[in-house]
């Protein structure tokens, strides 16, 4: 029987008949393994595999897979700094762009801000080209020689002063390096103002109606000024506080005549933010909203806007022309 096996393996001559097709039988009905192939293969699907894949594997970052592949979420010890480096990447990019803390450090601002109120300011809008408007409080750096004689507000200790360092660098606290003022707007680039005796201010001849300015103070405080220009890309600016308040008024004969430059605004504070108890918006207040106080902005004669339009009138035609073709 094993002959003629072998025999039709090799493909010799076998006469058709019974011991052909027994032979055929034969290789066919074979199994495909030998019979230790077959009982070891046997005793490995008993096991449930080879013993050398545990039924969990941790990988070197610490996460479990499991046997389905699919892996445990790391613990929570282990993604807190990675959270924690996200969240100071954020602040700092807030702060940077979109808004920063202050610390109003002196009385120059009562009674709209008081000493030791945070405010938020929006340090966006600036970014995509708008300048201060009248009557806004806004922050800004040291034009040159306003905070000579004021000293940097840190702390005597030393891991206090470490910690308000790196909170201000990531402006969940504000600097007590950086020397900037607070004040408000009265007037921008363009306009005049002046001060005479007691008050009103008055910008481009329209009076000031000024109820934010602290009770017992005249508008004009104890220095009256004016008719002063401000040059363009520059504001003038006051404290509320005017008797206690060493702004535009006080610094006439410096550079810029007491004006402050667009380019040293930081932004424009929205908000009191803190303490909890003192939270308020900082609008502008409707008397900056007076008609004819924006006179010295660009006036177009009523004859120069004609003769514009009648200059304009071939441009307008062709465009309609090809509307309608």
């Amino acid at each position: 029987m094993g002959d003629l096996v072998i025999g039709a393996r090799s493909g010799a001559g076998e006469p058709e008949g019974a011991g052909g097709r027994t032979a055929r039988s034969a290789e066919s009905a074979e199994p495909s393994g030998s019979v230790e192939d077959t009982a070891a293969q046997s005793a490995e699907d008993q096991s449930g595999g080879t013993d050398d894949v545990p039924a969990a594997a941790e990988d070197e970052e610490g996460s479990a897979e499991t046997p389905s592949g699919e892996r445990k979420p790391r613990s929570f010890w282990k993604e807190l700094p990675i959270l924690i480096g996200i969240a100071l990447i954020l602040a700092l990019v807030i702060k940077t762009f979109f808004v920063q803390a202050f610390s109003i450090p002196s009385e120059s601002m009562q009674n709209t801000l008081q000493v030791g109120d945070r405010v938020l300011v929006d340090k966006l809008t600036p970014w995509f080209g708008a300048e201060p408007e009248r009557g806004e409080v806004v922050v800004f750096h040291d034009p040159g020689g306003w905070l000579n004689d004021e000293p940097a507000q840190q702390s005597n200790n030393s891991f206090v002063r470490g910690l308000q360092d790196v909170l201000s660098f990531v402006g969940l606290m504000p600097s007590a390096n950086e020397k900037d003022l607070i004040k408000r707007v009265i007037a921008v680039g363009g306009d005049t103002v002046e001060c005479e005796g007691e008050g009103p201010v008055k910008v481009n001849g329209i009076a000031l109606d000024e109820p934010y300015i602290f009770p017992g103070n005249t508008p004009c405080g104890t220095k009256q000024f004016g008719p002063v220009h401000v040059p363009e890309g520059r504001i003038w600016v006051m404290g509320d506080h005017r008797a206690d308040s060493l702004d535009s008024r006080y610094h006439m004969d410096q550079p810029g005549g007491g004006t402050v430059p667009v380019g040293d605004v930081v932004g424009r504070a929205f908000v009191v933010a803190w303490p909890l108890d003192r939270w308020a918006t900082l609008p502008v207040p409707a008397t900056f909203d007076q008609k004819g106080l924006a006179a010295a902005e660009p006036f177009v004669p009523p004859a120069a806007g004609t003769l514009g339009a009648v200059g304009l009138l071939p441009l307008v035609r062709r465009v309609r022309r090809r509307f309608d073709s």
